[in-house]
Parts: C-alpha cells; sequence; structure tokens
C-alpha cells in the first residue's frame, strides 16, 4: 500500500493500529537504506543459486531452415524435456543467415516461455557447440549445384566432419545427438559416429516422420485417426530405399462389430482385405514421398525430432515399437557399421533394439536391396568407391501376388511394405474345408451377438447339419482377449 512519507506513514500506524513512534526521520531513513542493502543482498544470492542449475543447452544446426521454426515453439512448450527442465537454446548457421536467425530469436523472445532461459544466434564455426546437451542436425541449405550423384554423397563430408570434430571438442560429455530432415539422414549419422566416435551411441536418425506418414495412409483407408494406428516399424534408409513393416502394425477404438475397452487392439492386416490398394496404391504413395522428400517438410520434420527426444528423455509409451535410424551391430542380419531403421524402445535416458522381435525376419533379397544402397553410399563418400550404382530388382511392383490359395510364407513388395504370412483355411467340426471362392457374411457376427452364444450354437450345429456341402467361415470376439473362428 502507498502511503506516502514518513509523516502519512505515522498517522495510518496511529490510526489503524493505535502505534505511535518517537522515530526521527534521519533513524528511520538509516533503517530504510539497511533494509534496502538487504533486500538486494537476497536478489542476488537468488539469481546465483539459480545460476548454479545450469539451463539444458540445445543447439541448432541450419537453423534457418523451415523446420526450426516450427521446432522452437515445440521444445519451449515443456513437453518435450519437461516443465522442470529450462532451456537455453542457440541457432547455429552461416553468416550469410545471421540476420534471418536474429529475426527467429526475437520472435521466440516473444512466446514469452516460462521454460526458455535464453536465445542466442552463433555463427562462428570456432564456438559450435559449446556445452552442448542435445545438437539438433537438419538439412544444411547449399546454392551449389551438384550434376551426379556421387558429387552429392561426396559434399555431406566436410560439413560432418566438422561437425563432429567440433561436438567432441566442445559439446558435454553426454551430448545427444540427433538428426532429422529428408536427405541422406542416415549417410549423415553414420559419418558423423565416424569423426565423433567417442558419443557414436548418442547419435541418432530420426525415422518417424516416415512412419507417421504410413500410419496415416492407413488411417484413410481405415477411416480412423492416424494417432490408433501402433508398431508400424520403418527398416533401412529413412530418406531412400526403405520398406514398412505392417506385420506387428495394430489399431485402437476401431469402430467395427467387434469391440472391445481402450487397450484392446486388432492387427492392422486382418482388417484390410484390399491387397492390390496395399501392394500398388499404398506403397506407390510411400514410394513417391520418400523419392521427393515431401513427406519431410518443416511442420513433420519438426513433429517427428521432438517426439524422438521426448522419448529418449523420458521414455516411449510401454510395448510401443519405434523405428530409429542407429548403428548396426548385426541385427536381424543388418550388415555391421551402418546406420539403419530398425524398432526400438526408449527406456531410462537410453534406447535398445527389439532384438526379441518375434515373426520379423526379412528375406535376404529385400535386405539386399536395402542395405546395397546404404554400403555404398558410405563407400562413395568416403573415396572408397569411384560409381554409385543403384540396385536394380528384376522386376516392378509386388515379387508376389497375394495367391487365392493356402499357404503363402511372405509377400515381397518391391518397394516399401511387407505382409504377413497367409494361414491355411479353418476347417469346421465336419470336416468340410471352405471351398474355393466362399466368402463371408458381414451380417453374421451381429446376428450372433443378437442370439448369444446358446442361439450361434443350435444355428451352428442345425447349418452343418443341413447344408454340409456350405462352409462359410465366420470369426466372431467372445472377450476382448480371445477371438473364436466358427465354421458354419
Amino acid at each position: 500500500m502507498l502511503l506516502g512519507g514518513y509523516n502519512e506513514f505515522l498517522e495510518h500506524a496511529q490510526l489503524y493500529y493505535s502505534v505511535t513512534s518517537s522515530m526521527t526521520t534521519e533513524l528511520m531513513k538509516m533503517i530504510a537504506q539497511e533494509n534496502l542493502e538487504t533486500h538486494v543482498e537476497k536478489e542476488l544470492e537468488g539469481e546465483s543459486l539459480k545460476g548454479l542449475l545450469s539451463p539444458l543447452q540445445v543447439w541448432i544446426t541450419s537453423a534457418s531452415a523451415p523446420a526450426c521454426y516450427n521446432l522452437i515453439p515445440i521444445l519451449t512448450s515443456g513437453e518435450v524435456f519437461g516443465t522442470q527442465t529450462e532451456l537455453s537454446i542457440v541457432l547455429f548457421d552461416s553468416k550469410d543467415a545471421e540476420e534471418k536467425l536474429h529475426i527467429l530469436a526475437s520472435e521466440t523472445h516473444d512466446l514469452v516461455s516460462p521454460f526458455l532461459r535464453s536465445i542466442s544466434v552463433c555463427t562462428r564455426v570456432q564456438e559450435a557447440f559449446r556445452q552442448a546437451h542435445v545438437v539438433i542436425v537438419l538439412d544444411d541449405s547449399t546454392d551449389k549445384e551438384v550434376y551426379a550423384l556421387e558429387e552429392c554423397i561426396r559434399s555431406r563430408v566436410p560439413l560432418c566432419r566438422l561437425y563432429g570434430y567440433l561436438i567432441e571438442k566442445n559439446a558435454h560429455d553426454s551430448v545427444r545427438v540427433i538428426v532429422g530432415g529428408k536427405t541422406f539422414v542416415n549417410l549423415k549419422t553414420v559419418l558423423l559416429m565416424r569423426y565423433a566416435p567417442s558419443i557414436a551411441h548418442n547419435i541418432v536418425a530420426v525415422a518417424l516422420g516416415v512412419e507417421g506418414q504410413a500410419r496415416a495412409a492407413l488411417a484413410r483407408k481405415l477411416r480412423t485417426t492416424p494417432a490408433s494406428i501402433k508398431d508400424v516399424i520403418i527398416w533401412g534408409n529413412i530418406s531412400g530405399n526403405n520398406y514398412v513393416d505392417l506385420r506387428k502394425a495394430k489399431v485402437y477404438r476401431y469402430e467395427s462389430a467387434i469391440w472391445g475397452p481402450p487397450y484392446f487392439s486388432r492387427p492392422i492386416l486382418s482388417l484390410i482385405f484390399d491387397s492390390e490398394w496395399v501392394n500398388g496404391e499404398f506403397v506407390t504413395t510411400l514410394r513417391k514421398l520418400t523419392a521427393t522428400g515431401q513427406q519431410l517438410r518443416g511442420m513433420l520434420t519438426a513433429h517427428s525430432i521432438a517426439t524422438t527426444l521426448k522419448y529418449w528423455y523420458h521414455g516411449s509409451p510401454p510395448g510401443e515399437i519405434v523405428s530409429l535410424g542407429v548403428l548396426s551391430e548385426g541385427q536381424f542380419g543388418v550388415p555391421e557399421g551402418i546406420v539403419f531403421s530398425m524398432p526400438v524402445k526408449f527406456e531410462n535416458g537410453t534406447w535398445k533394439v527389439l532384438t526379441d522381435l518375434k515373426d520379423v525376419e526379412i528375406s535376404e533379397k529385400v535386405m539386399t536391396r536395402m542395405t546395397s544402397d546404404l554400403i555404398q553410399e558410405k563407400l562413395v563418400a568416403l573415396g572408397d568407391l569411384i560409381n554409385f550404382q543403384p540396385y536394380q530388382s528384376v522386376s516392378q511392383g509386388c515379387h508376389n501376388k497375394l495367391p487365392q490359395t493356402r499357404g503363402l510364407e511372405t509377400t515381397e513388395i518391391h518397394s516399401l511394405v511387407l505382409l504377413e504370412p497367409r494361414r491355411p483355411k479353418p476347417r469346421c467340426r465336419q470336416g468340410c474345408a471352405p471351398s474355393e471362392g466362399s466368402g463371408t457374411i458381414p451380417s453374421l457376427p451381429l446376428l450372433a451377438a443378437k442370439l448369444g452364444f446358446l442361439g450361434w450354437w443350435l444355428l451352428h450345429s442345425s447349418l452343418c447339419r443341413c447344408l454340409p456341402s456350405v462352409c462359410l467361415c465366420v470369426s466372431i470376439s467372445l472377450s476382448p482377449y480371445k477371438d473364436t473362428s466358427h465354421c458354419i
């Protein structure tokens, strides 16, 4: 409460509290000065204690790229590193981009984020990555024209060599390096590992962008949300010749005749009966997006990087499969020494390859197709190979179509998709097998639900007795945990 001078204060104290004082003005001023000095000392002490809790140093390379503009609001929201962590962001780029970086830093200040301690601009190479805890490597922008693929590959080496040297020299010992973008992601990651060997295990490549594109395409087909689709695995080259594996993919909260609690899921491949779409439109769309890099624009790149960092610091959802580009140590038959996207999980501040997954074997032909380009990219970049020769497949599109008869071990798709084996058709209790061309009746599961189990059993028995030559296979769910197949 602003009372005025010393006389007004004494009047207020006497009127409201019946307190009087014979303190002189000089003594009161002396006491006020002491109180002010004590207050300043406490403020300085608080600032020094706050300084002891150093913020997380986050460096972003090629910060003039559009992805950085979308990434900063996510990083400063508190969702990635937690609400107990303050950030100090450094925007690193060439001298030519300095004006853009200052504009971006000014706009970031306007966000008034409680989790942002500071944001600064760095264009001096010698000071790059100083005490960095996190380094985010985005696509470097260049105006130089390249006329050959080999020249484009080799042009990545000088910058990666420089970054690797500076990260080892200036960054924190436990620095985490995450490589995102849409061009030569695997190659840049393996080069950084080569030139920063002491932190090779803490360098990863983001694959969630491609995974998100596949999940979105599946969601459009099933008329559901992409967030309800889980465990889509991306194998191989993130920005090139990769392989989308749907054998473990599941969908949650899917509206159909079979319904269950939120944790109840159904395999994706049991719901998509259009094999021509899976082998055709789905493959073509993802292949085209990967080839042009359109699947990783600024927004998707930023979200993929932020989500990967969030998992790295706080762990991925329990039981969920995450795709990540890591250095191969021979897992799943992948040659050692290349960065390869494979299924992992994040826990306790690190990642672990899910080598215990079952039924994820990849055929030798598909593995050769994926690893050939990655090995050649590395050899060309290091000067051990002069010409790059892309792997040529014998056929285009699908190697095997889905047959109409039983017994299919794998369906190898030339570009992207791996389908699960088709199981032999079930037989009913009387031994009759479904005839070729026999179909399913969509209304039977609903009929079973209305009749109850006893009614369903009577219908089953009478039809098997009266129509021995006809077999209609219907699969209904008696509980969220068990699917039971009935043949009538």
